[in-house]
């Protein structure tokens, strides 16, 4: 690679592009810290982890945009399944301060932490209030974004329900 150099190529609003972005600041240059990357990639592939991982991919990415997509009957189920897979996740994570490992961010952390800066949307869009349903989960988010890592990571949440209210006006959504 020229110049020993990562360039991150993603869309601002991007979940995924945050979860590289916190990443790459947690853990540095994974070209040049190898004892690092390798700790990296034995929890990467850790079948729990991956679980976990796939079940933000597949249930927190997929509900929340039918939140800020549907409409009437749709986003109201979508709203229930949304909270109840975050009931899910919140019992997984219990009183750890993060998933899996317990004293630093984990492959299953890096995967659920980009959407926090997306509740507010749901929230706003959707009328409900996450926080209320899981106060543990929100906790978890809150004090991750103690670390500079994760912070410096993410978007605001307000620029975020700004762009998902343009988005629903281009889809005819209000």
């Amino acid at each position: 690679m020229a110049g020993d150099q990562v360039t991150l190529l993603n869309f601002w609003a991007s979940s995924f592009g945050m979860r590289v972005r916190i990443a790459l600041a947690e853990k540095g240059d994974l070209f040049t810290r190898k004892s690092q990357f390798l700790s990296i990639m034995g929890d990467l592939f850790g079948a729990l982890s991956r679980f976990w991982a796939d079940f933000v991919d597949k249930m927190i990415y997929d509900l929340g945009r039918k939140i800020w997509t549907a409409k009437g009957e749709d986003q109201e189920s979508a709203k229930k399944d949304f909270i109840d897979s975050l009931k899910l996740l919140e019992g997984e994570l219990g009183d750890k301060p993060y998933f899996g490992d317990e004293s630093t961010l984990g492959y299953v952390d890096v995967a659920l932490l980009p959407f926090y800066c997306w509740f507010y949307a749901y929230e706003t869009i959707g009328n409900f209030n996450i926080e209320a349903e899981c106060p543990k989960l929100i906790a978890y988010c809150k004090r991750c974004l103690q670390k500079e890592s994760v912070s410096k990571s993410l978007e605001y949440p307000q620029k975020v329900s700004d762009f998902v209210v343009m988005m629903r006006k281009k889809l005819g959504l209000e």
